[in-house]
């Protein structure tokens, strides 16, 4: 199958060659064109693309989404396999994009998501673990009793879904997401009757240290998102996040990692305080 890989830039300059120069690497796969999309930015990006005859197209800041440049790219698409990265992960593994797609070529499932994993040591460590599991499988919608919004667990940071699929749910609705677009299209997929695989055999590196204002931020913006698809409610999101908490804090007293515990209950409540301010 053909596939289309689709990443929007903006400051990419620290990212962009080695990124680039994993995915020419990776085998197995038969890779159509990659869709850089590159918001004007302050730094060497464009000269980078240039120098190294990247293809590209460039978008002004007014013209960026984080959904509708995704949608529009994807429904230009004439391949089998629409792959949405971001331009921080790092690829390592000349298997990663096979054993992302595998799952859709194989007729397992229509949209996959790759396994992420952090080189930081901090606490987006243990969010890592928790949320990409050393195991793959595959949610339907008879999983929804079970799992409540796990089963819309999608992160396009690294991320496949077979291209009629995308065309046919309408991709985003048209709809400009500032977040969450992944869960947003997770959603409509797993209602529909398709399938979704988590592929933890398809690793790629995505690592942060978010400021405790950054995570209040962005944490806003998903309460936000929550707020305008107040339908996702009824899955539990306070569940999710208790969760989550909890399995933090059990894995830095597992691993002593007595150093996070000052810089847990800031983290915490960060997230949980942006969380709501977003859906006031």
């Amino acid at each position: 199958m053909k596939i289309d890989i689709i990443c929007p830039l903006y400051n990419a300059e620290k990212y962009i060659k080695g990124l680039d120069d994993s995915i020419s690497k990776q085998k197995k796969v038969k890779i159509n064109t990659i869709k850089y999309i590159l918001t004007e930015s302050k730094d060497n990006t464009e000269e980078i693309l240039k120098n190294n005859k990247i293809k590209y197209q460039k978008i002004s800041k007014e013209e960026f989404s984080h959904s509708l440049v995704r949608e529009k790219a994807a429904m230009d698409s004439t391949s089998d396999i629409l792959v949405f990265i971001t331009q921080d992960i790092v690829i390592e593994d000349e298997l990663w994009l096979y054993n992302l797609t595998k799952g859709i070529i194989n007729k397992e499932c229509e949209a996959s998501f790759s396994r992420q994993v952090t080189k930081y040591n901090n606490i987006e460590k243990y969010t890592r673990e928790k949320n990409y599991p050393e195991k793959s499988y595959i949610v339907s919608k008879k999983d929804i009793k079970n799992m409540g919004l796990r089963t819309f667990f999608f992160s396009d940071a690294a991320s496949a879904i077979k291209t009629s699929v995308f065309k046919e749910l309408k991709g985003y609705d048209g709809k400009d997401l500032p977040i969450s677009e992944d869960m947003y299209i997770a959603y409509k997929i797993i209602m529909n009757g398709y399938r979704i695989k988590y592929e933890s055999d398809s690793v790629v590196y995505h690592s942060h240290k978010f400021t405790l204002k950054e995570l209040y931020n962005r944490y806003k913006l998903t309460g936000q998102f929550f707020k305008q698809n107040s339908y996702l409610d009824e899955y539990g999101t306070t569940g999710t996040g208790a969760s989550l908490a909890k399995y933090i804090l059990k894995r830095i007293i597992q691993e002593k990692r007595f150093s996070l515990l000052f810089r847990y209950p800031f983290d915490m409540a960060a997230r949980l305080i942006g969380m709501k301010a977003g859906k006031l």
